[in-house]
């Protein structure tokens, strides 16, 4: 079966995307940062090195330091798909962030974006 297109796609032309969405909405650029960071484990360094290079998101998430623990937590629909039922590990990793970016844009408290699990 031949790649998805968004596979080879260079993670630093989509962040800029990533950003424009969040701050449409009143939301910051270290909103996002902390989105991402939280998700696969970078820091802000790792995440600025991984823009610099240009790595594609196949790249991208194989160099992620770890997967946070909570993305089973990360469920309903992006781009018209339940990302429970996306069946590619690395698709569904992208489906993840686009899910965690559209909560933010839609004005979703942080703690609630980070499935932090205390306190309610």
């Amino acid at each position: 079966m031949p790649k998805h297109n968004i596979f080879a796609t260079a993670f630093a032309k989509v962040y800029p995307m990533y950003v424009q969405k969040a701050e449409r909405k009143n939301r910051s650029r270290e909103e996002v940062d902390q989105i991402i960071c939280w998700l696969t484990g970078y820091d802000q360094a790792g995440l600025q090195q991984q823009i610099d290079q240009a790595n594609n998101f196949e790249i991208f998430f194989a160099q992620a330091p770890g997967m946070h623990p909570n993305i089973a937590l990360i469920k309903g629909v992006v781009c018209g798909v339940r990302i429970e039922d996306i069946e590619d590990p690395l698709m569904k990793k992208i489906r993840y962030l686009d899910k965690l970016i559209d909560e933010l844009a839609k004005g979703r408290a942080m703690e609630k974006i980070l499935r932090q699990q205390g306190g309610s």
